[in-house]
């Protein structure tokens, strides 16, 4: 079912929209005011968010902007309504990201016509999303290596079962990009893959976004214009994949309702009374050795052996320092046909530096430098030895000899463990400030001091 938000503040035009769209069997939610309507798109994904320009408390141009600055697979499209619309306005709104664009009386008919085609574009985004995931998750394969193909025999066996698996390894391995492939080569390939990342999520919301909520679990979210309903990522993945990456920082209260909910395919959303059945092949991943947090009564052992009916290690790249070269080629051509630019070459003496390097943020830091040096680059037909940025250009050794004094060690070993936390977070700042007991101001002046690229 798609779901349709409404954000108008005229009581008539949400009530006539909800009746008519309901009819047509779209999932409706509405809200008066911005505030409510950012509100329910932070709480849970929409298709297509019907948004009026003249707002009590907001210009719904500013909050326009504010959704298309939401993650791409978050993001609804967006089509803005206006009794006083000119086509200064439609145009703006067109380059701030809206799919369309509908004047006060609005045509019913014109109304669901643009409904229908908004639902399609962003069906057809999220599907060039996928696609694009699942090309990485394929290359993350590339190699002739004995781990490569350890990793491809492996899929092979495992993929067309129903068996969870668990998944371990370090940041950047491709953790992730490893289940979307066993997910492409399941009998359920056809349907959704769903990932949560434990890590990134603040405890007192996890259970929300794993189990979703129903209407009065927070009443100060309640829209006028229907419960603010949100779909948790079991129930999202029902008939698919759940993906749950870096389980090892779930706490123990959540852990015992997975266990549950793992056992009967059963929950209850938070704030509702009806349980919710679904059937869902759950791959679990972590880089944390789960049978040491056991010991130190971190991790259930219950739930570690529902995850570990197939364990799966994925070895960090310096155990596969043969595959860097058809890896980095491999994300050249990615990132070519990306920002349409001619194929390109890497010269011997670049991959010979390349492979000196100890690589502590795997496949994930490598695929990062193949890019940045391309988009520094923009005439190089040919990557040489002056293209790579200085941090590859060390041996990989961290040892004594690497510095000749005891701040550059220190930099070298605070800039490598700040980024490693980032990278268990996907990227969350706010998140890997908590991990790291800092203020987020203060690791953004970190990091930049430290040389590490913050995207603000």
């Amino acid at each position: 079912m798609n779901h349709i938000l409404i954000v108008d503040d005229e009581a008539e035009i949400r009530g006539s929209l909800e009746e008519i769209l309901r009819e047509e069997g779209y999932s409706v939610a509405s809200a008066a005011t911005a505030a409510e309507g950012i509100t329910l798109i932070q709480d849970a994904p929409y298709d297509v968010v019907l948004l009026d320009i003249w707002l009590p408390d907001r210009d719904g141009l500013d909050v326009l902007g504010d959704v298309h600055a939401l993650a791409a697979e978050w993001r609804p499209e967006v089509v803005i309504i206006s009794g006083h619309g000119t086509i200064e306005t439609a145009v703006k709104a067109t380059k701030l990201g809206a799919y369309d664009f509908l004047e006060k009386p609005l045509s019913l008919d014109r109304t669901l016509i643009v409904v229908k085609n908004a639902v399609e574009a962003r069906r057809l985004r999220r599907d060039n999303q996928e696609f694009k995931k699942q090309f990485s998750a394929q290359s993350i394969l590339t190699g002739e290596s004995v781990p490569a193909k350890a990793l491809r025999q492996q899929i092979r066996l495992m993929a067309p079962t129903n068996g969870r698996v668990l998944i371990y390894g370090e940041s950047g391995t491709g953790k992730e990009l490893i289940a979307r492939a066993i997910h492409a080569e399941s009998l359920r390939r056809d349907s959704v893959f769903v990932e949560l990342n434990c890590a990134a999520i603040p405890e007192a919301h996890i259970e929300a976004e794993l189990f979703g909520v129903r209407h009065g679990a927070y009443p100060a979210a309640v829209s006028p214009g229907g419960p603010p309903e949100k779909r948790g990522t079991l129930e999202r993945a029902d008939g698919g994949t759940l993906f749950l990456d870096e389980v090892g920082d779930m706490s123990l209260k959540t852990q015992a309702k997975v266990l549950a909910a793992l056992d009967e395919q059963l929950f209850t959303p938070v704030g509702g009374t009806q349980p919710i059945r679904v059937d869902v092949r759950v791959i679990a991943a972590t880089n944390k050795n789960l049978e040491e947090e056991i010991l130190k009564g971190n991790f259930r052992e219950d739930l570690f052996y529902r995850l570990n009916v197939v364990p799966f290690s994925v070895p960090p790249l310096r155990e596969r320092k043969q595959d860097i070269p058809p890896l980095t080629r491999e994300f050249l051509n990615e990132f070519g046909r990306q920002y349409g630019r001619p194929r390109m070459e890497v010269s011997e003496e670049a991959l010979e530096v390349l492979g000196q390097h100890n690589w502590p943020g795997n496949v994930r830091e490598l695929r990062n430098l193949v890019e940045r040096v391309l988009i520094l680059n923009p005439r190089a037909l040919r990557i040489e030895r002056k293209h790579l940025p200085p941090l590859t250009q060390r041996a990989s050794a961290r040892n004594a000899d690497d510095f000749s004094t005891l701040q550059q060690a220190r930099d070298a070993y605070e800039r490598d463990y700040i980024l490693k936390k980032v990278d268990e977070v996907k990227g969350n700042i706010s998140r890997a400030a908590e991990l790291l007991g800092l203020e987020r101001s203060h690791l953004y002046r970190k990091m930049k001091a430290l040389g590490i690229a913050v995207r603000e």
